[in-house]
């Protein structure tokens, strides 16, 4: 049996003629670059996240950038955030002339721990604490971070915040949506997200008229009117296309998102069976609504060779992320040394995620814990 950790085959398959017909009509009406379909997506996103607003851009990387950007984060200046997740989180930091000041994770969720959090901010020395400008909370693999008491940091210290959900649409921590507590909510729409465009995209959610103004200012090379500049910007528009796209996939994305939970909950009741409790620790639950953009297991030994005997096995798996920021070797300046962040260097070192999509069949999913049960039984 065939098992991919993602097949999104079977999902376009379910809206082939509503995207086709989109598709035809952003041809015949030759509007590719913001317009009416980007403007529509905004209200759409901004209703599903319960914010005031939602800016359309080019990728989740940059919507993390133009958050930067908006928040006149520069040169000099220090953002807090987490070693452990995708690249783009501290890169466009550093891009920004900005430094990352790293704080270890919760190793049941994953994300950026509070109570790590202040302790990195109380070790920043009191001549750079001014420099402190921003946290930046990554909901990682479809879960909320623990954000009440980020937020109450944040107030004490008067950092903007910026929500990392690129893996997170529609997650909720104490009923409140990802993208809509902190200042500025920055998503992916990278094609394997659970809402994923044909290409890249991204959007920023805002909580004020005139923060979702100024990204919009600021996605156009800072132009306003055009050809007069009171920002430097950049391009980071959104496309027609992929924006027609991503609006037919939202009315699908509740549904996806159950069928996603329902699997994790099969992959749960599998797993209890299997009674490999000595082996693999199953995510946490610790949150609302998790999404489960990643159904990741914590393997206690021989992650590696599981990992290759269930590809063997035609099995698709994916390891996120096998080295943290501190430790690769383009951010070798911050100083950062391997011990630094043991949670994160565990996580890099024992995670797997398995297949979660929503059209994840039942025997699919049955095999997966099989095979892993199998892996164990022989000692591979």
């Amino acid at each position: 049996m065939k098992v991919p950790l993602l097949d999104l085959t079977a999902q376009y398959e379910a809206i082939k003629d509503d995207v086709l017909q989109v598709l035809h009509e952003v041809c015949q009406e030759q509007r590719f670059i913001l317009g009416p379909r980007v403007s529509a997506l905004e209200a759409e996103l901004a209703r599903y996240c319960n914010t005031a607003d939602a800016v359309g851009v080019s990728s989740g990387t940059d919507a993390l950038l133009i958050s930067l950007m908006a928040a006149e984060i520069g040169p000099g200046d220090l953002v807090a955030t987490t070693p452990y997740t995708f690249f783009a989180t501290a890169g466009v930091i550093h891009r920004t002339g900005a430094k990352p000041v790293f704080a270890d994770i919760d190793p049941d969720t994953y994300n950026l721990s509070p109570a790590r959090l202040a302790r990195a901010v109380d070790r920043i020395p009191k001549a750079d604490q001014r420099r402190l400008k921003a946290v930046l909370p990554v909901h990682l693999y479809g879960q909320c971070a623990e954000m009440d008491p980020i937020l109450d940091i944040a107030r004490g210290e008067n950092l903007t915040v910026i929500e990392d959900a690129a893996q997170a649409i529609g997650a909720e921590y104490k009923g409140r949506r990802a993208g809509s507590m902190g200042d500025f909510g920055c998503f992916s729409f990278f094609p394997s997200k659970n809402l994923g465009a044909f290409g890249d995209g991204g959007c920023v959610t805002v909580p004020s008229a005139a923060e979702a103004h100024r990204l919009r200012v600021l996605r156009v090379h800072g132009s306003e009117p055009k050809y007069h500049h009171l920002l430097i910007g950049g391009n980071f528009r959104l496309d027609a296309l992929q924006a027609a796209v991503v609006s037919i996939k939202l009315k699908h994305l509740d549904r996806w998102t159950e069928k996603r939970r329902e699997n994790a909950d099969r992959y749960r009741r599998y797993f209890a069976s299997a009674k490999l409790d000595d082996r693999i620790g199953l995510p946490a639950e610790k949150q609302d609504r998790h999404i489960y953009n990643q159904f990741v297991i914590r393997v206690k030994e021989k992650r590696d060779g599981l990992k290759a005997f269930l590809a063997e096995s035609g099995i698709g798996t994916e390891i996120y992320y096998p080295v943290p920021l501190h430790l690769q070797p383009c951010f070798s300046h911050l100083d950062y040394r391997k011990g630094d962040f043991p949670e994160s260097e565990a996580a890099a070192q024992e995670t797997l995620a398995l297949p979660i999509f929503p059209e994840l069949t039942d025997a699919q999913a049955a095999y997966v814990v099989e095979k892993i049960e199998a892996f164990f039984q022989n000692k591979l």
